[in-house]
């Protein structure tokens, strides 16, 4: 059944979620504080990079099912997407929450659906959004329906897992459960797992926390494998050929509005028993540091002085624009504090807060000492070493996300070295 539907927040979830219910039926309204973001979405120009977000925007706005502005309308179904990041002391920030329950409460009527999509702290339904839905003098579960059901995509595959994975549904009462999964089978070709609100939130930090535990732990045998010549890229391919081991790959750090941030909800929570989830986002935080200081080392043991470092890749992963909680971020100040001279250039990256950034990559080559790389984007590994070290002082490469055509730098005549990987070839004469 069509259905008018006010999403708030307008980012990297929020706007894929739009456009895909204004594709499929539905006639929705866009909403979002920043009014440069909603001009750009009224004119079809995209202030995120999302593959196919292009053309489903144009054909949403084409066939007018879908209209943007700064302020909510009413509608039969409201959706919350808006950040939900931590403060500076790594606790939740749930302003931008409760911001937005408070902005749709005056536009609620009796019979509507308000449907939390934003990852939050457990209980953040039933002592953020209920509170202020109350004010509407409407009665939770019987006059107005409210559900939590996370966001579960990945920035760059956001459409293809929209409609594929499954969705885990916590409605307040079974009939806000049931009106949520009814909704989202509109395109979703995933199963509907209905549950209650305060499960599904804790459901949704938990696949967050597995991921960072797990990455932690790779982190780990990454730096052990540096002090006993073992590349820990082959030790973790092979260790999971055994059918019940699944380890994920280190690097620089873990960022993301996800991995890098969920788990710190659950230390807020119970401090004193999250000691696991803890000690993993204290091991993860800290490689930037540990990638700044192998820099160093690696640079001082070739007797490079004063040297220049091209830092490639600004976002938090590969082929994307996202730089939220990108580890790359820290790595660069940290690299700063040991008197690195640094260059960072990314090509998905227009606009950041990195002092010496460029758009230019020769210029990030020019004189350099080194490359870094930082973020597997597709550019990084076409890149020819011939013709990188044109303008570089010194031919060393170092790989943190063991990305690069190892024999075709080193035929090229430089020293490359791979994060967990102490093998590395002869040292540069």
């Amino acid at each position: 059944m069509k259905k008018s539907i006010c999403i708030i927040g307008l980012g990297y979830i929020g706007l894929p979620t739009a456009v895909m219910f204004s594709n499929h039926g539905h006639v929705v309204h866009g909403v979002d504080v920043n009014e440069s973001v909603v001009e750009h979405i009224r004119n079809k120009k995209l202030h995120i990079e999302e593959n196919g977000l292009q053309e489903r925007l144009d054909k949403a706005i084409d066939s007018n099912a879908f209209t943007v502005s700064t302020t909510p309308v009413k509608a039969d179904v409201f959706i919350i997407a808006v950040p939900s990041p931590i403060k500076a002391d790594k606790t939740a920030n749930l302003e931008y929450i409760r911001s937005a329950a408070k902005a749709i409460t005056p536009f609620v009527e009796e019979g509507n659906l308000v449907i939390l999509e934003s990852t939050v702290p457990p209980r953040t339904v039933q002592d953020v959004i209920i509170p202020e839905l109350l004010q509407s003098g409407l009665e939770i579960g019987t006059d107005i329906f409210v559900s939590h059901s996370p966001e579960r995509v990945i920035p760059g595959r956001a459409f293809e897992e929209l409609v594929s994975n499954d969705r885990i549904i916590g409605g307040v009462n079974p009939a806000s459960a049931r009106m949520t999964s009814e909704l989202y089978r509109s395109f979703v070709k995933g199963q509907m797992h209905e549950t209650d609100d305060i499960t599904a939130e804790l459901v949704k930090v938990m696949e967050n926390t597995y991921r960072d535990v797990n990455i932690a732990l790779a982190n780990e045998l990454a730096k052990i494998a540096q002090t006993i010549d073992v590349n820990i890229w082959e030790a973790i391919r092979l260790a999971n050929y055994h059918p019940r081991v699944e380890l994920h790959q280190p690097g620089p750090g873990v960022g993301g509005h996800c991995i890098a941030v969920d788990p710190w909800f659950l230390v807020e929570l119970n401090p004193e028993l999250a000691q696991i989830i803890h000690l993993a986002r204290r091991t993860n935080d800290g490689m930037p540091e540990y990638t700044a200081q192998l820099t160093a080392d690696i640079l001082k043991a070739q007797g490079v002085e004063q040297p220049k470092v091209a830092a490639l890749g600004l976002a938090f992963k590969g082929n994307i624009d996202d730089m939220r909680e990108s580890p790359s971020v820290d790595v660069v100040k940290q690299m700063e504090l040991k008197n690195l001279n640094v260059v960072a250039y990314d090509p998905h990256i227009k606009t950041n807060n990195i002092n010496e950034q460029t758009q230019d990559a020769e210029k990030a080559f020019d004189g350099a000492s080194a490359i870094v790389i930082l973020t597997s984007h597709d550019e990084f590994k076409a890149l020819e070493p011939e013709k990188v070290a044109v303008s570089m002082a010194h031919k060393i490469i170092i790989d943190t996300k063991n990305c690069i055509d190892r024999n075709k730098w080193e035929k090229a005549g430089f020293q490359v070295y791979v994060l967990g990987d102490s093998k590395n070839s002869k040292p540069l004469v």
